[in-house]
């Protein structure tokens, strides 16, 4: 279940074909569930960038921190050089490590010249599932991140409780992946933007869908959150990843990934003492960055948005970004591990909400 499948169209602008990142051409979604037993809730999510080798061809990035107790790796490099050069990996908080490692050894097997040493600092970014799952038993291996990879393509993105949004919830709900994309006017260019969530935030009292106070219209009374006796079981973090196919240069790509904060207020996060909020944007409209059959070339031709047209795709990022989570909310189903309980979002009681406040689909 998706939003636009309820009828919920939120912001203005259209939606690409798929209305997910995949509608940006190259990139490519993967995802590896785990769930086992009464305790086992996790997976991992990949994201590449492009269809071909992000070590040797790698994108224009920047990259936004709302609040940072959360991690992403290899962001330091992504703010010194602007560029993306790794795949994308999602997980849980105690798993960054296993998935980093095995993003390293994907990369190093992709290597064009096995014999030279391979460079790499993959992109890894957490959200903490131990409500639902066993995080301290570091469940995710090797073989995990592999089965994601080799699952990543383009097309619909599979959402909720998969990969690393298995153990997630986000406003009291169970909540998990979520993904949309927005097209510009061709005035502005027709470029797309397209988002992927890893939701996990949010009090139940604060969630809006389209200016609704829906969260205060569905008391714990009706539909209980976890046990009371689970201490601070909302609140969270949140991880956005947008990619656009406008030819966006890393301070443009970093100014884009500041507006995926507007698209997670506008469902109610604020950027929580103890959240991660960490966003980051690339931009594959300039692919020839490092050229090998040009590798004696001083310079490289690029391209730049006229920042005149730039307003336009700040909209993109935040409209797809409200909508990637309300689907991260509206895909996963009711959930239960280590004896904790979150329940999806029931979609009747969304439209009735919607509707009285005169928002919505007409009944």
């Amino acid at each position: 279940m998706r939003a636009r499948d309820l009828g919920i169209a939120l912001g203005e602008l259209p939606t690409g074909r798929l209305n997910a990142i995949t509608d940006v051409a190259g990139v490519r979604v993967g995802h590896a569930t785990l769930i086992r037993g009464d305790n086992v809730r996790t997976g991992v999510t990949v994201i590449l960038p492009h269809e071909g080798d992000a070590g040797t061809q790698p994108v224009f990035a920047g990259t936004h921190t709302l609040n940072g107790n959360g991690e992403m790796t290899g962001l330091e490099w992504v703010r010194e050089a602007g560029t993306l050069v790794t795949a994308i990996g999602l997980t849980n908080t105690h798993s960054v490590g296993a998935v980093h490692h095995a993003l390293v050894a994907a990369s190093v097997r992709a290597a064009r010249h096995p014999d030279h040493p391979r460079w790499s600092l993959p992109v890894v970014a957490e959200t903490w599932d131990g409500y639902l799952n066993d995080i301290d038993g570091q469940h995710i291996t090797a073989d995990h991140v592999d089965a994601a990879l080799a699952a990543a393509e383009g097309g619909p993105v599979a959402e909720g409780n998969v990969g690393g949004g298995t153990g997630m919830k986000a406003f009291g709900f169970k909540a998990g992946i979520g993904s949309a994309s927005r097209v510009v006017a061709d005035e502005h260019g027709g470029y797309t933007v397209g988002a992927l969530v890893q939701a996990n935030f949010g009090r139940r009292e604060r969630l809006m869908v389209d200016g609704v106070p829906v969260g205060r219209e569905i008391p714990r009374t009706e539909i209980p959150g976890p046990d009371p006796a689970v201490p601070a079981a909302e609140g969270g973090s949140i991880i956005v990843i947008l990619a656009t196919d406008a030819p966006l240069l890393p301070h443009q790509c970093r100014r884009l990934a500041q507006r995926a904060s507007i698209g997670v207020a506008r469902t109610g996060g604020g950027g929580e003492h103890d959240s991660g909020d960490i966003f980051l944007a690339f931009a594959t409209g300039n692919r020839n960055l490092r050229a090998e059959d040009q590798a004696d070339a001083v310079t490289r031709d690029i391209r730049m948005l006229d920042d005149d047209h730039i307003t336009a795709l700040f909209w993109a990022a935040i409209e797809a970004t409200e909508e990637a989570i309300l689907n991260s909310l509206l895909a996963a189903e009711t959930m239960t591990g280590n004896g904790v309980t979150f329940h999806a979002l029931p979609a009747d009681r969304l439209l009735e909400i919607l509707r009285r406040y005169g928002r919505g689909p007409a009944g």
